[in-house]
């Protein structure tokens, strides 16, 4: 069952990511980021309903006080990387996020990396220069160029080291509360803080009419399912099984690149794609 609640957790995430690239093309990025957050609080509000609160120790409040400004920070680039790149190039550079835990989990966690990771931190690498392997046709080094001429992967690479640590951050208050309470209330405490930066960068641009209702919906639910199936499989199963599934989403980006915004290149990220998953899965599930 967490298998199948981890495939649910990265397809919600995928489908968000697109139906929000899709609400950008004439959207403030700070105003659609945040709404993302808000419209998703419904369904944590009902999760909160079902769920326990822990007692709560220093640690707990000390860890989510240094994650949440590092989160904001993440959304930011995240949604301006959607708005300002193909969503098949940006996305499966989240999967360099295991490359940079091997040195923030071993700060913050005291976590080692054994040869099968550092195998797997080559394959990412390499899948990474697949991903703009068409440039190869100038220069022996025109994809590794591409990608930081590439404003979108170049954040998105900087919103995987932040996650890199507010997940670090994240197993901290886990250990000193529960998954689904976590997962719950950072992100509702998430929407608030966002909610004053939303506001003073949308500079007058905000508005939202009766026809935006359907489709903001529509990414508040697949983002809320999303956290909910992320919290329901991680209380099934060992952390790094379940988040090696969920990255399964950076496939079904590239699969909406191709689909729904005739994102061109498609096999050769797909194969990058599936290059740098089967690093994450090699760094992931390793003892």
């Amino acid at each position: 069952m967490w298998i199948i609640f981890s495939l649910l957790t990265a397809f919600s995430l995928a489908t968000s990511d697109a139906l929000t690239k899709r609400a950008l093309s004439a959207r403030n990025v700070y105003f659609v980021a945040w709404l993302r957050l808000i419209f998703a609080l419904p369904l944590l509000a009902v999760c909160m309903l079902f769920v326990d609160i822990p007692p709560l120790d220093r640690t707990f409040w000390l860890a989510v006080s240094c994650a949440l400004p590092l989160e904001i920070a993440a959304i930011i680039l995240y949604t301006k990387a959607l708005k300002s790149s193909p969503i098949s190039t940006t996305m499966p550079f989240l999967a360099l996020t295991p490359v940079f835990l091997i040195v923030t989990s071993w700060i913050i966690l005291g976590e080692r990396v054994s040869l099968t990771g550092s195998i797997g931190i080559l394959l990412m690498a390499a899948g990474g220069y697949t991903l703009n392997f068409h440039t190869a046709q100038q220069t022996l080094f025109g994809p590794v160029r591409a990608v930081f001429r590439e404003k979108g992967s170049v954040m998105m690479i900087i919103v995987a080291f932040i996650y890199s640590i507010t997940s670090s951050l994240g197993k901290v208050a886990i250990e000193h509360s529960s998954p689904v309470f976590f997962g719950s209330i950072y992100f509702m405490l998430l929407a608030v803080l966002f909610t004053p930066v939303a506001f003073v960068k949308g500079r007058g641009r905000i508005s939202l009419t009766k026809k935006d209702i359907v489709p903001f919906s529509l990414i508040g639910i697949t983002y809320g399912g999303m956290i909910i199936f992320h919290m329901v499989a991680m209380s099934m199963t060992q952390v790094a099984y379940m988040i090696a599934v969920k990255r399964t989403s950076l496939l079904f980006s590239i699969f909406y690149g191709h689909v729904l915004f005739r994102e061109k290149n498609i096999a050769e990220k797909t194969v990058g794609g599936c290059i740098m998953l089967a690093g994450f899965f090699l760094i992931v599930m390793n003892p």
